[in-house]
């Protein structure tokens, strides 16, 4: 498992974006799954939409259907936990797609990351681990 921001799901499915090439390449060569929450899955289809209408939104509902990206469910019990990342982070500001990411870091142990948002640089998981930001 590798998590993944909503920045790379979309690059994975716009073929206009710069990267689009490397990252789907990086994905096969990872032979990993995918996972994201609903917050970025929301952020992606949203952007998807504007961007290239339902064929993009397809394209993304196919990495689901494909078991290639996961959904990481995010509790109510740990909401608490969200909200508390985002004051501790409100100097970013960290939003809420980023601040489900860290908590599913820490729910899940799962340090690597698949993104093009610097803030990652930035965030600890549990306030001591970095974040091991896949690069191309």
């Amino acid at each position: 498992m590798i998590l993944c921001d909503t920045g790379i799901l979309i690059c994975l499915v716009d073929r206009t974006q710069p990267r689009h090439h490397d990252y789907r390449q990086l994905v096969i060569q990872l032979q990993e799954s995918l996972t994201t929450n609903w917050a970025c899955l929301t952020e992606v289809m949203y952007l998807a939409l504007r961007q290239g209408g339902w064929a993009m939104q397809k394209q993304v509902a196919q990495y689901l259907l494909d078991d290639l990206l996961t959904i990481y469910d995010i509790r109510s019990s740990d909401y608490g936990r969200l909200f508390e990342l985002m004051e501790q982070y409100r100097d970013r500001p960290m939003d809420l797609a980023d601040a489900t990411l860290v908590l599913t870091a820490e729910k899940t142990r799962e340090n690597r990351i698949l993104t093009l948002d610097s803030d990652f640089l930035f965030y600890r998981i549990v306030d001591q681990k970095n974040f091991n930001i896949i690069q191309i």
